[in-house]
């Protein structure tokens, strides 16, 4: 009578299948931590985004989230390769790997470019998108993107409050006396820009342009640190 024996893998391969398994769960945690920095700045931070003329800033937050999904997908997909054995998924893997590798380089790469012309690009617009957009009609978002800048940064006006004095809306009667928005107070409350005194509204040296361009780069730097990082620690 034949007995049966049932085909065992060697301990090597075994050992070998779970440290894969051990990196591809890593791997799936690593996306998800890129694709939620992605995701912070877009959700988080995305009023300030109105005020910048450049969409590189976004395209670089964007590109860390289709990352990020790609790298979990791909996590899950090197899980059902390394215990399946099928070289169609391998293939599928690898392909995967590839497009992460050139998504995040490329994510770092825009990063360190606006990185280089974010001053220029605030200078040339921020102080016109304060003036002729703000309180207009269709320009809300700027609107609510400007008052949340001067009241978490403590400032006031792009340079200075006294920019204030060429804004459209300043100089009609919707601003109802007004000499700078009311989100430029120490303490907002209704009208109380009628008075631009450095006792009722933030006097801020460099004006809210240093404090947009600073937190902006902190985060440019967050993101090309991340997009860079994460295939240096692949390699």
């Amino acid at each position: 009578m034949g007995v049966y024996e049932e085909k065992k893998e060697p301990c090597g391969t075994i050992c070998l299948k779970y440290l894969l398994f051990s990196f591809n769960f890593l791997f799936w945690l690593a996306g998800g931590g890129v694709m939620a920095v992605g995701i912070w700045t877009l959700v988080e931070k995305s009023d300030y985004i109105s005020l910048l003329s450049s969409k590189t800033y976004a395209a670089s937050a964007y590109i860390l989230v289709l990352a990020g999904a790609i790298v979990m997908v791909t996590g899950v997909l090197g899980c059902c390769a390394t215990f399946k054995e099928q070289r169609r998924l391998l293939r599928v893997y690898f392909v995967l790997l590839l497009c992460i590798f050139l998504l995040e380089i490329l994510s770092g790469i825009l990063a360190y470019i606006y990185y280089q012309q974010l001053n220029e690009e605030l200078k040339q617009n921020l102080r016109e998108t304060m003036t002729q957009k703000y309180e207009q009609s269709s320009h809300e978002h700027v609107t609510r993107a400007v008052d949340k800048l001067q009241q978490e940064f403590k400032c006031c006006g792009s340079n200075s409050s006294s920019d204030w004095a060429e804004s459209v809306w300043i100089r009609s009667r919707d601003a109802e006396g007004r000499m700078v928005p009311d989100s430029c107070c120490k303490t907002p409350t209704h009208l109380c820009g009628r008075r631009d005194h450095p006792s009722n509204i933030y006097k801020v040296e460099g004006g809210c342009i240093t404090k947009l361009e600073k937190f902006i780069l902190d985060h440019l730097k967050i993101i090309g640190a991340v997009g860079v990082g994460s295939h240096v620690c692949r390699s």
